[in-house]
Formats: structure tokens, sequence, C-alpha cells
């Protein structure tokens, strides 16, 4: 048997190998093939690992809990992979849309891990390098990015089109008599996160992560790192905050869970489901520093500003929640902590690309404000949803709320500090070296002298025409002599050692020879008569 592995194994080098070998790109399997077989490979893992997790349950489950037994047991597995993907599902009386977004994690590895596949299978990386030589023009790194970008996308959509018509299948799969799958949202969803997985594997195929980076402009890259940095403190600080919440309510938590009595495996699966919620928390953590907090159902509220609850469902997970009422005054204070994350994602900002321009490093602070809204307003979109109707059919952050309080705390904080660390770089450049300085210091002496010397002459212009000036009205000649000092050259002596160790040339003696015509005290003018000419014709 295992003989018979090998030669399946081998089978398709083997055929391969007999082939005549042409060119690359004739070898090379096609990119769209690459990306089929990498989203069926996904959605099949993907399937078998919920499958397995679905069969558990069903063993620990009392009798008719997942349907008529085995294809029960795969439609829930189905349902579970919908979900994963955040599909939502219509049921009588309503539609569920709060959903694990931890179970999201599944599918994002492991179409990560295709996506990498793929790339390397279409040789991807031979295709367009991610670096080139040094000193190449700037219009040609441009266009090399650009080509770079293209085949991202590229990559991205031929992994993320076959996955979801695969979707569409797993859809038609899913459906029973309670639960009724949207069409709609599982084709956007599977595109959405194959999409995104494929292209930053295929990006990150390309070249290192620095690299990856730099297939952005400067100032979108410097946009991004300060966007991911404020979500990241404050969904860090969201999480911190509920797991605080949990460690002070867990008697009630225990309390909760034992009125389910799950048994053992039930309460491992419970303990599972309550670990891929807790991002879904951190999320709501995150709403209630910034302010806008979140509802359990409707005209509900849990914010610090005050808490009003009315009847929980029972779920261990929400026996964390504070009591009905007004919150200690100083509960107020984490709202600090958007304000914080802004300042240091206006860092970040300024760091990454600092502008020459002082009033535009603010509006590029605020600018990743808005950009960090935006994305906190679409992960509250993503954390919440209905569970069911009437009351429950609001549960979650409300979207625009975060959005707009997000955007205005962190985009207030990081303009002022992009600004205030944009200035501070600016005026830390480093000074020119003491010799450049000195040697400045020397031509901007002599370029003053020699402004001066044409301002005085200027001041001291002849009265119209030169041929209407008298003898009082002209100036002296100019004297040219031998011993004039060459500013240039005093400058350079003065910066280099070399210069001011080379010999220096004999002074050479006074000519007496040269006649200084402007001098009427020594020596004789002579005259010449310009019409001597006529008169020795006419004789």
């Amino acid at each position: 048997m295992t003989a018979l592995f090998d030669q399946l194994r081998t089978a398709p080098r083997a055929v391969l190998s007999r082939l005549p070998k042409g060119d690359d790109d004739e070898t090379r399997r096609p990119l769209p093939v690459s990306g089929m077989l990498a989203g069926a490979g996904t959605l099949g893992v993907g399937l078998a690992v919920l499958t397995t997790l679905t069969l558990i349950g069903w063993a620990a489950a009392p009798r008719g809990a997942f349907g008529q037994g085995l294809p029960g047991v795969f439609r829930a597995a189905c349902q579970l992979w919908l979900a994963a993907h955040h599909a939502g599902f219509a049921m009588p009386g309503g539609r569920v849309g709060l959903l694990p977004l931890g179970l999201t994690i599944l599918p994002g590895v492991l179409l990560y891990r295709a996506g990498l596949w793929m790339a390397r299978d279409a040789d991807l990386r031979l295709r367009l390098p991610a670096r080139l030589p040094k000193g190449t023009p700037r219009d040609v790194e441009n266009a090399r990015r650009r080509a770079q970008l293209m085949l991202v996308a590229q990559a991205g959509i031929s992994l993320a089109a076959p996955y979801a018509l695969l979707a569409g299948m797993i859809s038609l799969v899913a459906q029973n008599e309670v639960t009724q799958p949207f069409l709609g949202e599982a084709l956007a969803s599977h595109l959405v996160l194959a999409f995104l997985a494929g292209s930053l594997a295929t990006a990150r195929t390309i070249g290192p992560w620095k690299s990856m980076l730099r297939l952005l402009p400067d100032r979108t890259r410097s946009v991004v790192a300060g966007t991911a940095v404020a979500l990241s403190i404050m969904l860090t600080a969201g999480l911190l905050l509920v797991l605080v919440a949990v460690a002070v309510k867990f008697p009630e938590i225990q309390r909760l869970s034992e009125m389910l009595n799950p048994g053992f495996v039930g309460g491992l699966l419970l303990l599972l489901v309550e670990a891929l919620y807790l991002v879904n928390a951190a999320i709501w953590g995150m709403a209630y520093i910034a302010g806008p907090g979140f509802a359990i159902g409707t005209g509900t509220l849990v914010a610090p500003t005050g808490v009003k609850l009315s009847a929980v469902p029972t779920v261990p997970l929400l026996g964390a929640l504070p009591e009905s009422g007004v919150p200690p005054t100083w509960v107020m204070g984490v709202i600090a902590l958007p304000f914080l994350a802004g300042a240091v994602a206006g860092v970040v900002v300024a760091r990454v690309a600092p502008t020459p321009t002082i009033e535009a490093a603010p509006l590029w602070g605020f600018g990743c404000g808005l950009t960090s809204g935006a994305a906190a307003g679409l992960l509250a979109a993503l954390s919440g949803g209905p569970l069911g109707g009437a009351r429950l059919s609001a549960v979650g952050p409300s979207p625009w709320e975060v959005a707009l309080s997000v955007a205005l705390e962190v985009g207030v904080a990081a303009g002022i500090s992009a600004g205030i660390t944009n200035w501070l770089l600016i005026s830390r450049r480093p000074a020119a070296p003491d010799p450049v300085r000195k040697a400045g210091a020397v031509i901007a002496k002599a370029a003053g002298r020699v402004r001066r010397g044409e301002k005085d002459q200027a001041t001291r212009a002849l009265p119209g025409h030169w041929l209407d000036a008298t003898e009082a009205d002209t100036q002296p000649i100019p004297v040219i002599k031998d011993d004039w000092t060459d500013d240039h050259a005093a400058a350079a002596a003065e910066t280099f050692a070399k210069i001011r160790a080379a010999r220096s040339e004999p002074v050479r003696p006074p000519r007496n020879d040269i006649v200084d015509e402007s001098d009427d005290r020594g020596g004789h003018v002579i005259y010449v008569d310009p019409y001597a000419w006529e008169r020795d014709s006419d004789r």
C-alpha cells in the first residue's frame, strides 16, 4: 500500500519530466489554475476541521440536535463555515447576525497559506522581483511598483473568484427548515476575505515585509501605519478591560455556566465558543472606551456615562456586564485612552513620512484619525448584529457613533502630536561640519564686500553721458596690483588643512616699468595730434 501511494505521488512529476522542456512560461502553471486549486483545497480543509468539531458536539449532545444523523452534522458544519465568513442566516421571526469573529481566524489562516502556495506554484516571485538595482530612476521605480500592485490584485482575484463560487454551493447545502443562509452575504464575504488574504500572501511572496510596505506611497504608508497603531492600542485596551471585568465578575460567570449544565464535552465546546466571541467583546470594549458603548437589546446601553440593562440572555460571558446605574467617576478616565492612541499614531505618521511643510503634518494626522474612525466603525458593524427579532434585534455597538467618536478623538490628538513631532524632526537637522561652516562664513564675508562695493559705485555714478563729463567729474583709473587677496583661496586655505600646509609662492617684487597714467606728479605724458596727417597732406 505504501508503494502504491508513492507511485501516485510521483506519477505527475514523472509525466512532466518526460515532456519537452521549453521556456519557463510554458511549463509554469497559469495563475487562475493555481488560484482555483488553492481555493478548493482551503474549502476542503476548513470543512474537515469544522465537521470534526461538529461530530464531537453531536456525540455529546442529545439526539436530534443536529437534524437527521450524519447529513445534519455536515449541514451544521457548512453553517459554521458560512458563519466563519460572517454570512448571516434568516430564521422564523428574525435573522442571526451576531457571529463570532474569532471563528474567522480559521479561514483567514487557511487562505493565507493557500495564497502563499499559489504564489509559489505560479512563480510570482520570479516573474516580478521586489528589488531594483541602486540608482534606478524614479519613474522606473514607480512603474515597477504599479506592476507589483497589479500582480497582487490579479493574484487576489484568482483566489477569490473560484472560492466565492464554491461558497455559493456551500450555501445551498447548508439550508434546512429552520435556517436559510443569505446567498448574497455568503458570496460577498467569501470574495472579500479571500481577496484580502490572497493579496497579502502574494505581496509577502514578492519580498519581505518591508518591501511589501514599500508597495504603498510614502504618505499612504504613513497613514496606514498610524491607523494600525491607533486601532491596536484601542483594541488592546478594550481586551484588557474585558479581561478585568471577567476576573471581577467570575463568580457570576460561573453561576451562569452551572445553570446551563452542559457536561464535560459540552462545557469544553461552550468554553471554545466563548473564546471565539472574545474578539467581539474586545471590539465592544473599544466602543466602551471611545464613549458610545454598546447595547444588549433595544432600549439598553452600557457606556462610561451610565448603564441601563434589562433581562440579559443566559450566556456566561454576559455575566461580566456591570450593574445598571451610574458608574463611579473614575470610570470616565477610560475616555482618555483614544486620545493617547491618537497621540502615538500622530508620532508614527510624522516619523514615517515627515513633511517640510509644517502646517501639512497636522492635516495628515487628522486624516489618520478619519481612517481610524472608519476602521473602528467597520469593526463595530462586524462585531454586532441581531439575535432573532423583537428585543434582541439590536445587539452590539452603533457603527456610526463609534466611527464619529474615534475619528474626532484620535484625529485631534494625532493632528497635534504629528505637528509637534514633524516640527521637532525638521528643527533637529544636523548642523554643517566645522570646516564647511568656516568656509561659508568667509565666502559670505567676501560676498558682503562685493555688494558694498557695488553699492558705493552706484552712489558715485557719473552725471549724464561720459562725453559730457569734465575733468573734475572723472574718477581715477583703478590700479591693478599684484598683492591682491583671493577670497576663495583664503576660504579654502582656512577650510582644508592640506591647503594650509601647501608651500606658499614667493612674493614678487614690485615692477617699475609700469607707469600709472593717473599720476601727474611723476613721468611725462605724450600727446598725439590726431589732425597731423591733414597738415602733412597740405604740404
